[in-house]
Parts: C-alpha cells; sequence; structure tokens
C-alpha cells in the first residue's frame, strides 16, 4: 500500500485537439503512478477569438479542466500542447497566462515540472514547442526536469522523443498511437518528475 497522501500528486495538464497528446498524458501518468504518487489528469478547453464562451464548464467527455487550484497545490507539474508552428497552442498560453497570481504568491516555486509535445511532422518545431512551455514554469521558480540519456528509447527512437521532454510524432502511419520508444520515454518523464517531486517534498 502507498504511504502516499491523496494530496500528493503530479499534475499533468494538458490540450489536445486530435487526441496525440492525450495519450502522452495517459502514458505519463504511468510512469507517475509507478511510484506510487497520484497523478491527476487535467486539460484546458480550446479558445475562439470571440469574447463568448465556447465551452461548458464541465466537459462532456475525457479529463476535466484544469482550476488555478489544481496547480497551486500539485507536488509536481507535467505540461503538454501539441506543436503550433514551433510554440505551444493558444489555448494552453491562454491558460497559463490566467495563472499570474502562482507568480505573485511564489506557490510554484522549487517544485519540479517536464513537459511534452506531439507534431504532425518530425522537425516540425517539437524542440522549440518543449521550449516554449518551459520558460513561464521557469518565470515561476519550477526545477525543469527533462529526459536523461541513460534512457536507452532516447538512444533507439526514430519518431518522438528528445532530452527537453516527451514527443510524439503523429504522421498518418503512425495512427495517434504512441511507437513503444516514445511510450517508455513519458513513463521515463513521468517517474522522473514524480521521484524528484518525493525527494524535494521529503
Amino acid at each position: 500500500m502507498s504511504s502516499q497522501s491523496s494530496d500528493d500528486y503530479v499534475l499533468i495538464l494538458y490540450y489536445s485537439r486530435y487526441g496525440a497528446t492525450e495519450q502522452l498524458a495517459n502514458a505519463l501518468a504511468t510512469g507517475v503512478e509507478k511510484t506510487g504518487m497520484q497523478a491527476r489528469i487535467r486539460r484546458v478547453p480550446s479558445v475562439s477569438s470571440n469574447t463568448e464562451q465556447t465551452e461548458n464548464a464541465i466537459p462532456d467527455e475525457g479529463a476535466l479542466y484544469c482550476s488555478v487550484e489544481d496547480v497551486r497545490h500539485c507536488k509536481g507539474l507535467l505540461l503538454g500542447s501539441p506543436t503550433r508552428f514551433g510554440n505551444m497552442a493558444a489555448p494552453m498560453k491562454h491558460f497559463i497566462d490566467g495563472c499570474s497570481e502562482l507568480w505573485l504568491n511564489g506557490d510554484l516555486i522549487g517544485k519540479p515540472a517536464g513537459v511534452f509535445t506531439s507534431s504532425s511532422s518530425l522537425h516540425g518545431g517539437q524542440e522549440s514547442t518543449l521550449l516554449s512551455m518551459m520558460l513561464p514554469l521557469m518565470h515561476m521558480g519550477m526545477m525543469m526536469v527533462g529526459i536523461p540519456y541513460s534512457e536507452a528509447a532516447l538512444h533507439s527512437t526514430r519518431s518522438g522523443g528528445a532530452p527537453y521532454g516527451a514527443t510524439h510524432w503523429a504522421h498518418k502511419e503512425a495512427a495517434g498511437q504512441l511507437t513503444s520508444d516514445e511510450r517508455a520515454l513519458c513513463v521515463a518523464l513521468g517517474q522522473r518528475v514524480a521521484e524528484t517531486a518525493n525527494k524535494l517534498a521529503g
């Protein structure tokens, strides 16, 4: 039986339009839960160019929408977004821009974080997208956790995977499925963030 409190969780926060980034989030959760820590999966709603609300407060299916309180109380954070022209998608940026109180209060200082992304082309800006998500987290005082080259899949992957974070190449032949290397790197990153959170809290 785990000795972890129900309040000890790693937040896996993502935006996914076609489901590929969601698959990464689920694989990361497997890694988190291998440590005995809870993986709390949340997502952000889509945004539009008008000012009208376009999403219900509770989604019809899938993970619940994230609240600022979910972020405030996490022991660690895994942040994911599809690649949009080498950057995180607008819905994720919109959510992060609404978290200024976390920065003002220093709520995330000293907590570990990792990032993940998916793109439809192999060299379509995955690494710059990962870096774009790291920037606000570093401003909030979080400690970035990557994937070390001691992970064998980082040497063998012919699709996604980077030392900066977990990635997926969602090309047509992949049919939206993670490769074994991509999945292994997700599990490794999830486990590493959770283990780091445990050590920092210990």
